[in-house]
């Protein structure tokens, strides 16, 4: 009898706790499947906002290889606070075209700044676009093309033009504006150009014949 009455009194919060463990486990699942794809979903439009400002830094008329295949990782801490970078090279036939560096810069106002910049093998510069930033709206967003021509600035510009000595914003005597109010923004771009432009005349050719994959140079 007093089996019984256990039982009776037991089997409630037994059968509670199965079922919530049951739920648990499909919550789980559902969170699991909704995450992979999101986590998907995101990475696609990353990649296609990328191949998106790549066309614009770089014509599609210059190259024929795949860029996305045609790439290197390497480390590059004069280049970017990440631990490696994405070197992507546009090629034509045999010709070697231009290299498009992705390089993260930890100086912005507001924190990392990513940014995609474009190298013809003559040393000039195909263009430069911001990816990703968190700088102030109205002050620092300046960076992005769609706020302001002044990231086009860049574009034919190298380190004898306008000589390596002039790679700072006005303010601090160099040739890049500034914005009106937000002057650590611009510097942080320009300084991660020059060094990036500087990067690539030291390492043209080994960056160009790397085979694709990881490499640390």
């Amino acid at each position: 009898m007093t089996r019984i009455i256990f039982q009776k009194k037991w089997l409630p919060a037994v059968l509670s706790g199965l079922l919530l463990g049951i739920f648990a486990i499909i919550g789980s699942s559902l969170v699991g499947i909704s995450y992979e794809e999101t986590i998907d979903k995101i990475r696609d439009n990353e990649r296609k906002y990328l191949l998106r400002q790549m066309t614009v830094i770089l014509p599609k008329n210059v190259y024929d290889n795949n860029l996305l295949k045609d790439v290197i990782k390497i480390s590059a801490p004069r280049l970017s606070n990440k631990a490696s970078i994405n070197i992507y090279r546009a090629r034509k036939g045999n010709e070697d075209i231009a290299i498009i560096f992705s390089p993260v810069t930890a100086n912005g106002y507001s924190g990392d700044i990513d940014i995609l910049i474009g190298v013809y093998k003559t040393g000039e510069l195909a263009g430069v676009r911001i990816l990703k930033h968190k700088e102030t709206p109205g002050l620092g967003d300046k960076i992005e093309e769609k706020r302001d021509p002044w990231i086009t600035s860049f574009t034919n510009k190298s380190l004898s033009s306008p000589g390596v000595d002039n790679w700072k914003v006005k303010r601090d005597g160099g040739e890049f504006d500034q914005f009106t109010g937000a002057t650590i923004t611009p510097r942080a771009v320009v300084l991660s150009v020059k060094k990036t432009l500087q990067y690539f005349n030291q390492n043209q050719d080994t960056l160009f014949s790397k085979p694709s994959g990881d490499s640390k140079i």
